[in-house]
Formats: structure tokens, sequence, C-alpha cells
């Protein structure tokens, strides 16, 4: 099958925009994504789009506002993970021949507030009228158990929101822009034992656009091509009792995957983006992508691997507790941010090391999917 490139990205800044809608979120980030690459609407010869609130027809307003050409504009639905299963999908359709260039977009606005995984009434179980399968209480749950098996500290956790924080006020399109210090984020107000209110992903407007192609393609744009070296998704493995670990089974299994796909491993990544919807997220998310062994990934973090200058930088631009999290845009935002860098784009945040591979970790309801990026 043919090599896919991406030859241009852009975003809308993720933050509060209660004077914007959905359509005029979704035009800035496509114009700016057509500006990076140098292409014009009418290159694009199919539209893939990623949302989760929006309604029907929400992909048809958001790409009409730029590109009214008749061209196929598919809608997915995967919760957190909704633009980069579209961006899965335009590889599909690229590699297959069915195309030579697409577009891809993620967009949201959401609500302040708790986001509820179960809208219809009837599907609610025991445990999520006890709290229990709210997602910071799932979040919560699994660090206690990591907690007492493997000695970390709050602290450990809280450190990660520091570090994003401080990584987000070099990025002008995260929602948050300020450094915390680690007393202010661990006397924020408790969430759920040990996440407290600064370790949380916020609840977030903002929508990401990709211009992608096939390789051999690539020439005719602007932007400097990344490959789309490997990808693999998947959903947890069954758990007699129920839930399971959010960093055992599924993410080692579709890691695997993803590098036997993109011929890499862990150790020739150089920059990643994972889903830290909560500051445990991205402990158990270094863990699983087996860039340290079980256990050891909150001193990882606690000791500065994870920074810009560290040796596996992960979440460069503030990840989803400080750039924000508008769930259908947020994967897409990922890999926008794996892009720059691989370009040696991201200014100040940029990592040091000429980056040559880069992965990004999406998890939403419906499973996970990991992207490897390569020049």
């Amino acid at each position: 099958m043919r090599e896919v490139a991406i030859v241009g990205v852009g975003l809308h800044k993720f933050g509060r925009f209660p004077e914007k809608n959905i359509e005029e979120l979704g035009r800035v980030a496509i114009l700016n994504a057509l500006d990076d690459a140098g292409a014009s609407p009418g290159v694009i010869q199919a539209a893939f789009t990623g949302h989760v609130l929006q309604g029907t027809g929400a992909g048809l307003r958001v790409v009409n506002e730029v590109i009214q050409t008749g061209l196929l504009i598919d809608v997915t639905e995967k919760a957190c993970a909704s633009s980069s299963t579209a961006l899965r999908h335009a590889c599909w359709a690229i590699q297959l021949g069915l195309f030579d260039v697409a577009l891809v977009v993620g967009f949201e606005k959401m609500q302040r507030g708790l986001l509820g995984a179960v809208t219809d009434p009837s599907a609610v179980t025991y445990d999520q009228l006890a709290g229990i399968r709210i997602m910071p209480g799932v979040y919560a749950l699994q660090a206690m158990k990591y907690m007492h098996q493997y000695g970390a500290r709050p602290e450990h956790f809280a450190h990660v929101s520091v570090k994003s924080h401080r990584n987000a006020t070099m990025n002008p399109y995260a929602q948050y822009q300020k450094a915390l210090t680690l007393e202010e984020v661990l006397n924020s107000r408790m969430i759920a034992d040990p996440i407290t209110l600064y370790q949380c992903s916020p609840t977030t407007d903002g929508a990401s656009a990709a211009v992608v192609c096939a390789r051999e393609k690539a020439h005719h744009f602007r932007g400097k091509p990344i490959i789309i070296a490997g990808y693999a998704s998947g959903t947890p493995p069954y758990t007699p009792a129920g839930g399971g670990d959010l960093a055992e089974g599924m993410v080692e299994s579709i890691a695997r995957q993803a590098f036997k796909m993109a011929g890499l491993g862990p150790e020739d990544i150089d920059v990643t983006q994972v889903h830290d919807a909560f500051t445990p997220g991205e402990v158990f998310s270094i863990e699983a992508l087996d860039y340290c062994p079980r256990g050891e990934g909150a001193c990882f973090i606690w000791e500065g691997k994870a920074d810009i200058n560290g040796e596996k930088p992960v979440n460069t631009d503030g990840g989803l507790v400080s750039r924000g999290h508008p769930i259908g845009a947020t994967g897409l935002a990922q890999i926008a941010e794996i892009v720059w860098q691989l370009r040696g784009e991201a200014g100040p945040r940029q990592v040091p090391r000429d980056p040559r591979a880069g992965l990004c970790h999406n998890v939403g309801l419906g499973g996970c999917n990991i992207t490897i990026l390569k020049k």
C-alpha cells in the first residue's frame, strides 16, 4: 500500500470562546492547515471529521465553511479519540488509492462541568450511580493501586501537572499558559483522591486540522512532509471483574502493532504525546509504551526524564491537562505537535536533539489509537 504523508497542520487556539460556533473554530483550523501545506481548498478530494457533542451534520457544516465542491465528508465519533480515528480513516482511503489528498478535521465546543460518559439513563450501571466509574474516579482508583504497589507518592502525579503547565507557557495555542508550583497543584481542590483540580484536563473549545496525501504527491505542497509510519487501534481486553487496569493489556498490545508497522521500537521515539486526561494517565502510558519498566514511570517523570530537555520528552505542548481537551479535536492536536517537533518548528518548546520519530497515544470510548510519525 502507498505511504501517507502529513503536509499541513493547523489549530484554532484552545480555550473558552462563547462568541464563536464550531463552524468558525473549524474554519480557522482548516485555513491554517491549508496555508501550512501551501494548498488551495480545491485540491482536497475528501474530508474526514471527528467530533462528539455537536449534533447531526456538524462535519458537513464545518467543512463547508471552506470547501463546497461536493466532496465526500465523513464523520467519526470515538469520544476523545475521534479525530485521531478520522486520521486513520483518511490513511486507509489514501493507502487504498481511493484519494490522493484528504483533509482531516477535529472540533468541539464543550459545556463546563464533569463530562458524562453515558447519556442513556437505561444504560447507567450501579458503579456509575455509586460514582466509581466517572473518569476522575477511575484514574484515582488506579493511582491508589499504583501507589500501594510501587510506593509512588501524590507528589509524583502532581509533578506531571507542573511539567505540563510549564510546557504550555511556550504554546500559544494552549488554554492555560500559566506555570504552577507543586504546592499550587497539591493544594488545589480535591476531585478524587489523590487527583486535585489542577491534575484534571479542562473541558474546552477548539479545532484542529491536517492535510494528508499520498507520499508521492507530497512534492506538490509547501509543507515539509511527515510520514505516517505506523498506527494501530484496539479496545481493552475482557476482564471477568469488569473495568481492568488502564495501563495493562490494551496499550502494550496496540503499541507493539504500531511499532511493528513502523519498523521502529520504543527506543527510536524522540518525542511523545500521551493522553493525560488526568495526571496518572501520563505515568501509566509511558510504562505501557515501554519507555521505562512497570512501577518506575512516576519517578521517571519526577526526575525530569520526560521534560523537553529530558531523554524522553512527553507532552511538550502542555498535554490535555494544560493545552486543553476539546474531545473531538484532541487527537489531531497531538498529531500537529509531533509534526511541528519533527520539522523543528515548535519554537521555544522544541526538543533539543534533532527528532526523527514521534508517537501519539490517544484514548477514547472505543479504544486507544497509537500513531507513529517519522521524517
